[in-house]
């Protein structure tokens, strides 16, 4: 980690008062995420390998071996200090390919302290959803086409939401750089579950439904590789052979995941899959 920040009183215009204060706040870890105000502003305290090793990766990983897809298999599990080096090093790549993203105040073995990024996309959607939809959809298109641009820079996020996504000027930025699926699967297809991942979020909460995933899936294709999209069509092929269940569980309780799953699953369907033989069959007979 050599050039990375290792003492406090590296951190530009902390003060003393500011550095005993980070000191404390470090020592008492109390959350694994912290925001602390300082005298020149809020900074944000990400703590590492306070988690027990998720079962749900091994699970996931022979799941993904199991189907021979490798859209499912989870980034490489780390230890805090391999997660911190991973989460610095992606920032530093993004950063150097003009991507706005959180400066690294300190780094020591088990956290990280990063400068503030609000406003959040998530709290600029939240102010616009009912005030003003078509500028709140008009952000939803401007993080499609963001996410285009970032993959056509041959990076991708591994876990885009738009609380991981913040305000930079007439630019969005993006932060959370714990996952790295590029190093568990080819990029383009990290790439297209990025779009995916994204969709899931962005199809719901569109207030113009499907005008807005529209304009956003454009946006998106616009400047992101073709490989990509190549590998979007052949993730949901696989998807799609698997909706009948979503549905069936639905019936009983339809979740906010399920929702997700269903609408932007079938939307990005709808774009990028021809209809089967038996449904152009039926549609034909219903004419």
């Amino acid at each position: 980690m050599d050039g990375k920040p290792t003492q406090l009183d590296t951190i530009p215009d902390a003060t003393a008062k500011d550095i005993e204060t980070l000191l404390v706040t470090l020592a008492r870890g109390a959350r694994r995420v912290e925001r602390v105000e300082m005298s020149f502003g809020a900074v944000w305290i990400k703590r590492y390998g306070t988690e027990r090793p998720p079962v749900w990766t091994k699970a996931q990983g022979a799941l993904a071996a199991l189907l021979r897809q490798p859209f499912l298999r989870p980034s490489p599990y780390l230890d805090s200090k391999g997660m911190i080096d991973r989460e610095v090093r992606r920032i530093e790549t993004f950063a150097g390919k003009d991507v706005p993203v959180p400066r690294v105040l300190y780094s020591s073995g088990s956290a990280l302290v990063l400068s503030d990024v609000a406003p959040t996309v998530t709290a600029r959607l939240s102010a616009l959803r009912k005030a003003e939809p078509a500028a709140h959809d008009d952000l939803l298109v401007a993080c499609a086409a963001e996410l285009g641009a970032l993959h056509g820079k041959g990076l991708c996020h591994g876990r885009p939401h738009p609380r991981d996504f913040f305000l930079a000027g007439n630019r969005i930025g993006f932060m959370d750089f714990e996952e790295e699926p590029e190093a568990a699967m080819p990029l383009a297809t990290a790439q297209a579950r990025d779009l995916w991942l994204l969709f899931l979020q962005l199809v719901d909460r569109a207030a113009f439904g499907t005008e807005t995933a529209e304009k956003a899936y454009a946006a998106w294709r616009a400047t992101a590789p073709s490989a990509a999209e190549t590998e979007l069509k052949t993730m949901l092929r696989f998807l799609c052979k698997f909706l009948w269940l979503p549905r069936l569980i639905g019936r009983v309780h339809m979740s906010s995941d399920l929702r997700r799953f269903l609408a932007a699953t079938r939307y990005l369907q709808g774009v990028l899959l021809s209809p089967r033989p038996a449904d152009a069959s039926k549609a034909g007979k219903d004419d």
